[in-house]
């Protein structure tokens, strides 16, 4: 009798989690166009589906941080189960709206360093999720900028109010000084503040722009062009929409992952006791009619490194 009674409760807590409607909130600091559709069609496969038994709501900020505050307010009106964060700025709001509901960070920059978890195996409060990193590849990126510009002498870096950015701008100025490189940091807080950005770049000499990881700001490599400064990207989307170079994780995988982890917690883990993940998949891009528009000629050796090229 014990047994059929546990069977039973068994089969109705199952019941239950079929027949629930989960509630996914996604907040993020740029924009959720390529995304979402990725964390969406994910979850589906899983056995998540808007208007079935998943209700996902979006909010995005489109690169002007200020408003996540507000943004991260509408969503939790609606008293998600998980809230996905995409990058630290908005990973850091969420942290700061709520330390019951689980979040899950996609990516963050600097996971420990922020704030966000106690360590990688062992997260410890609310949060979990993917880290992508970026500060890591530093050096090799600005070795490689030294290969295609053997003559580059300054190197404007290129941020916005993302607060992991100072940290990332002190590794991106240590590793170029081992290389006999100067850099400046140039602030862009908003997307209409990076023409003014390049401006500056070019009025103090700037040879080569290193753009440190943000959300996309889609008419970035157009800027670029505009002012014929040489810009490698820490974000690899940047080359499909016109950017000389990037080097960095495959980013769209990493919110496939971000999809398993929702559904994980969604049946029953803790994010305290799910390890924070690292990418595994790096990517090395070139954008060959770019360097033809900028009049450069990318070395042999620098071509064979490369995982993709458009030509």
């Amino acid at each position: 009798m014990v047994l059929l009674g546990c069977l039973g409760l068994a089969t109705q807590k199952a019941a239950a989690q079929r027949s629930r409607i989960w509630r996914v909130a996604y907040l993020v600091s740029g924009r959720s166009s390529a995304t979402a559709p990725v964390i969406k069609d994910t979850l589906r496969s899983l056995g998540y589906e808007e208007g079935k038994n998943l209700v996902f709501d979006v909010r995005e900020a489109e690169g002007r941080y200020s408003a996540l505050p507000e943004l991260m307010r509408q969503l939790l009106q609606s008293k998600p189960d998980v809230i996905i964060a995409e990058a630290t700025p908005a990973i850091a709001v969420a942290q700061k709206a709520t330390s019951t509901i689980p979040i899950v960070m996609s990516p963050s920059t600097d996971p420990i360093g922020s704030g966000f978890v106690k360590s990688f195996a062992k997260p410890g409060g609310n949060i979990t999720g993917v880290a992508n990193m970026f500060g890591d590849l530093t050096a090799k990126t600005l070795d490689i900028v030294r290969l295609v510009f053997p003559n580059v002498r300054t190197l404007g870096v290129l941020t916005s109010n993302n607060p992991t950015h100072p940290a990332l701008f002190e590794v991106a100025r240590h590793a170029a000084a081992k290389i006999g490189i100067s850099a400046d940091r140039y602030i862009a807080p908003n997307p209409e503040d990076v023409k003014k950005a390049y401006q500056d770049m070019s009025d103090a000499g700037c040879d080569v722009v290193y753009v440190l990881a943000d959300p996309i700001r889609p008419s970035l490599p157009s800027i670029a062009l505009e002012y014929q400064l040489p810009s490698v990207f820490q974000v690899n989307s940047y080359t499909e929409l016109g950017g000389l170079m990037s080097y960095g994780p495959d980013i769209l995988p990493l919110f496939v992952k971000a999809a398993h982890y929702v559904d994980r917690i969604l049946k029953g883990g803790n994010p305290a006791e799910i390890p924070v993940e690292q990418p595994t998949q790096f990517v090395f891009a070139i954008n060959l009619r770019t360097a033809k528009a900028l009049g450069l000629s990318i070395p042999e050796n620098v071509l064979i490194m490369a995982d993709k090229v458009i030509e």
